[in-house]
């Protein structure tokens, strides 16, 4: 069984101050990070940490994962 991040990533997303924009093509979605001020692509299905980890860099935060 594959450990699932999504529902924890968002939450860690939105505890930082990030926010959903808006729906992207596929299975991603758009966020806004206050940090970078700048927007950033998210899967809606994150199954690895390094996967989350690098998306939480690229929004400004510290490793969650």
């Amino acid at each position: 069984m594959v450990k699932r991040y999504e529902k924890d990533f968002k939450i860690v997303l939105s505890d930082a101050g990030c926010i959903f924009v808006r729906y992207g093509k596929g299975s991603h979605e758009i966020w806004y990070s206050p940090v970078v001020d700048a927007h950033f692509v998210v899967s809606r299905t994150i199954l690895s940490r390094h996967t989350a980890n690098a998306i939480l860099r690229q929004a400004g935060l510290p490793k969650a994962f």
